[in-house]
């Protein structure tokens, strides 16, 4: 099934977001089998929308022919009901690029990732994501992060302007900046929940307007981050805050020990739940054995899949 814009945004809005991990061997090279398996397994665990080559997917890390790769991979074993969608980075020129070979390679939408390195005026971002959206027939979210950050103004133009722009990431946090972007936008886009570990984030996105998020521990524990959003959903109080102090909250204090951990700390639970995922890839470090062995004992104390002790 291909997704039109419209289906694109009316599927995404449904239920919890996928960002598999790319997979790598001991080498550092694209372990295709492995990913294949992984996306198959991803599809059909419950989430409502598969992002390849995201930023858990470690995008920043892959050649144009690395990411062609992937996104094809990837469309093969998504289910047919289940829309996938693919990062694209860097200077607009390359950006464009990536998602042209996204389009061409079975993705029905795209994640627009910071571009690289530079800080860029509210008039250049507009064109930079206005070039992305143009470039494409499929629809597109913004990401809302680091060094793209978004006016309300900002997106409002490019919305006007671009009929395939369908969905706003939001990766800051910024509670007042939250508010009159949904305030504006209204039911224009879909917004979606991105900051790090995105659950513990969950309620307060919730009541600005956010009915999704993406979640970095599906790929390891899909059935606790399954359990999560829908007592978030169905409003079990009790529940929500029961995992956020036995799970979420430990599992924060292991990520923020070191920059980029984020997706570190994601493969190291998926190698510990037995998913031969590989390492990160430089300039990323791996988590170190000891505190693999906490996030092992983490992983044990909430009964989530162990294969074996680390």
């Amino acid at each position: 099934m291909t997704f039109s814009p419209t289906e694109l945004t009316r599927s995404l809005g449904r239920g919890l977001l996928s960002f598999p991990l790319t997979f790598f061997d001991d080498d550092g090279a694209f372990n295709e089998d492995g990913y294949r398996a992984h996306v198959a397994s991803q599809g059909t665990a419950g989430a409502s929308g598969l992002f390849a080559a995201g930023g858990t997917g470690e995008f920043f890390s892959l050649t144009l022919e690395e990411y062609k790769r992937v996104v094809r991979a990837a469309s093969d074993e998504v289910p047919d009901t289940m829309p996938l969608l693919a990062g694209v980075g860097y200077g607009t020129h390359m950006a464009v690029e990536f998602a042209k070979a996204a389009e061409a390679n079975g993705a029905d939408g795209l994640l627009v990732l910071p571009p690289y390195l530079v800080k860029s005026e509210q008039e250049g971002l507009r064109r930079h994501l206005t070039a992305i959206c143009r470039s494409v027939g499929i629809g597109v979210i913004a990401y809302n992060r680091d060094n793209a950050i978004l006016t309300p103004e900002t997106l409002e133009r490019v919305a006007q302007d671009c009929p395939n722009l369908i969905g706003f990431k939001d990766g800051v946090g910024d509670i007042e900046l939250l508010t009159a972007t949904r305030y504006r936008m209204g039911d224009r886009l879909v917004f979606i929940g991105g900051m790090p570990t995105a659950e513990v984030h969950a309620s307060a996105a919730a009541a600005i307007g956010m009915t999704t998020y993406s979640s970095a521990i599906y790929n390891f524990a899909p059935e606790i981050a399954l359990r999560f959003f829908n007592a978030l959903r169905a409003g079990r109080t009790a529940e929500v805050g029961d995992l956020i102090r036995s799970f979420f909250l430990p599992y924060l204090a292991i990520r923020n020990r070191r920059a980029g951990y984020a997706v570190s700390i994601v493969k190291a639970g998926a190698r510990i739940a037995g998913i031969d995922c590989g390492p990160v890839r430089s300039p990323l470090l791996d988590l170190t054995a000891d505190e693999e062995r906490q996030l092992t004992a983490l992983m044990q104390s909430c009964k989530m899949p162990v294969a074996e002790l680390a």
